[in-house]
């Protein structure tokens, strides 16, 4: 059977979660894959390509079915959560979508609708465009930083580790830390990302109108928000 380049993405993925991204090397991918370097090197040049090609599965179907009645900043928000969700879905998921800049269909059409759903929210094509990248570089670092503490047979968790870091800050010389202990160590990922990604979208929202054009939704209701102020002005 012929090898498919879908094929050499779909087993470098299995291979990920098998074995992390430290140990997921194009010799080890051939062997999978029981062909020789030759063969894997015609369809994936390097590691780096492999990555993007990885990367861009990942986000199949990321954007898809994204509800269109919810206004356009509720819409960034449930695109947030679906790109993190993606990430989750896989080991090492983030550190493989970090650093990726993949110009194919998936990846752009998650930045699409969270462009789009920015300038439906009033934002200027700039603060659309600089708010899509705060929100995905967010949720990247946010999910690097979650999957890292997430335990593998045989390996140490690292120094940052909630149980360390607890012990070492309820040893009294960090009172501001220790007063707030419980809220830093809170394994409620759930609850902090969404906290995170609303103080995001709401220091964005007052951003509208500020730079260029809003969209005529928002500049219709910005026109009767002055025109009451002006009546306001007038009658006093």
């Amino acid at each position: 059977m012929r090898l498919r380049r879908e094929q050499v993405v779909a087993t470098a993925l299995r291979l990920l979660n098998d074995v992390g991204l430290d140990a997921l090397t194009m010799r080890r991918l051939g062997q999978e894959l029981n062909v020789q370097a030759a063969t894997l090197y015609w369809h994936i040049k390097n590691k780096e390509e492999l990555l993007d090609a990885m990367a861009e599965a990942m986000l199949a179907g990321c954007a898809s079915g994204a509800p269109e009645e919810l206004s356009g900043i509720e819409r960034a928000a449930d695109m947030a959560e679906r790109l993190r969700k993606a990430l989750l879905a896989h080991r090492d998921g983030a550190r493989v979508f970090a650093g990726t800049y993949v110009a194919q269909d998936n990846t752009l059409r998650v930045s699409d609708t969270l462009v789009g759903a920015l300038r439906d929210g009033g934002l200027s094509p700039r603060a659309a465009a600089w708010g899509c990248w705060s929100i995905v570089y967010y949720v990247i670092g946010f999910t690097l930083e979650e999957q890292a503490l997430v335990a593998r047979p045989g390996t140490d968790t690292g120094k940052a580790a909630p149980e360390r870091f607890r012990e070492t800050v309820g040893r009294g010389a960090y009172p501001h830390l220790a007063a707030v202990l419980p809220h830093l160590v809170s394994p409620d990922h759930e609850a902090r990302f969404r906290y995170g990604l609303q103080l995001i979208l709401k220091g964005l929202e007052l951003d509208v109108g500020i730079e260029g054009t809003p969209r005529a939704k928002t500049s219709r209701s910005s026109t009767r928000a002055g025109d009451k102020r002006r009546a306001s002005r007038g009658s006093g």
